[in-house]
């Protein structure tokens, strides 16, 4: 089943870093399978309709991050060797950005420190209660 990629251009978040970060979600979650192949860069920037050097920075953002590799004349593959590309890693990254976005949000309607720290630890609480 081909990968399913969207972008919101209104997001406030780069294009190309939501193409990557869709592709790690995608690679943790095992929706892409280890040596899959991703669209073309001239296929998915049609799909997506943006610039086809936005594609190719995603790839070349995942390609520098171990998550795939690109062979000339054959395409760009999710690596299979698990070479900083395990979907722990990619998983960690994911959440990791997920997070910082937060938090950036709630640094910019006055929360304070403790505040923030206090929302995650509730969070913490009600989603992972038996490591308490």
């Amino acid at each position: 089943m081909p990968i399913v990629l969207t972008v919101d251009p209104r997001s406030g978040v780069p294009i190309y870093q939501q193409i990557v970060e869709q592709v790690k979600r995608s690679a943790a979650l095992g929706v892409l399978q280890a040596g899959e192949q991703l669209p073309t860069v001239k296929q998915l920037a049609l799909d997506l309709t943006v610039n086809p050097n936005t594609v190719a920075r995603a790839y070349r953002d995942l390609e520098r991050d171990g998550v795939i590799e690109t062979s000339p004349g054959r395409g760009s593959f999710v690596r299979d060797d698990g070479a900083g590309a395990s979907t722990e890693v990619a998983a960690r990254d994911v959440t990791r950005r997920a997070m910082e976005a937060s938090v950036r949000e709630a640094r910019s309607m006055g929360l304070s420190r403790a505040d923030v720290r206090g929302v995650i630890d509730a969070l913490l609480d009600r989603w992972f209660p038996e490591e308490q």
